[in-house]
């Protein structure tokens, strides 16, 4: 991109004056659209609290319990919202070392990416899985007890895999954030 300068980069507008005067877009999503006030609320509400009843969550957002119900199975059919659940303290149930592995596979072909696909979705010690861009193919978040844990559950479960040919492992030291609630205003 170039500047107002010439010069090239990632700043949009490097001249201050320039970036005073812009006014940009609002990102538009259009599935928000549908949701009003109050259900964006029963939504905020439910996601820091998910088993408030439908009069404790009618109180906070000011209907009666009939119509929050209403729309919490509105939510539910829709999919919107797709599961209640309640969220553990994974260090108080032992499971200290949370590793964050870059995997990549020999070859993306369809058998290779299936296999490591039913895999991941039947390993409790990953608990969550993206397909990426990049160097790799895919990172995996693993919870486990100690590195010993981690160390069998690389050796005795992925690297037994065919279709893998390297991880990547990134050791977390500490979380600096950790949320579950989307960001829907």
């Amino acid at each position: 991109m170039v500047g107002s300068r010439g010069e090239t980069g990632v700043a949009i507008f490097p001249d201050p004056a320039e970036s005073a005067n812009r006014t940009f877009p609002e990102r538009h999503f259009p599935e928000m659209d549908k949701l009003d006030r109050v259900t964006r609320r029963i939504i905020h509400e439910l996601q820091h609290d998910g088993a408030l009843s439908a009069q404790q969550l009618a109180e906070r957002v000011g209907l009666s319990a009939t119509p929050v119900w209403r729309r919490v199975k509105e939510l539910q059919s829709s999919g919107v919202l797709r599961r209640q659940v309640a969220l553990m303290d994974r260090e108080k149930l032992g499971l200290a070392i949370c590793v964050h592995a870059y995997v990549s596979l020999v070859r993306q072909n369809e058998g290779a990416v299936e296999e490591f696909e039913r895999f991941v979705r039947t390993s409790a010690e990953i608990m969550e899985c993206a397909r990426i861009t990049g160097e790799a193919d895919y990172v995996i978040k693993v919870v486990v007890a100690d590195m010993k844990a981690y160390d069998r559950f690389l050796s005795e479960k992925v690297f037994r895999m065919g279709g893998v040919a390297s991880i990547r492992s990134n050791v977390v030291l500490r979380e600096v954030k950790y949320e579950t609630a989307l960001p829907v205003g």
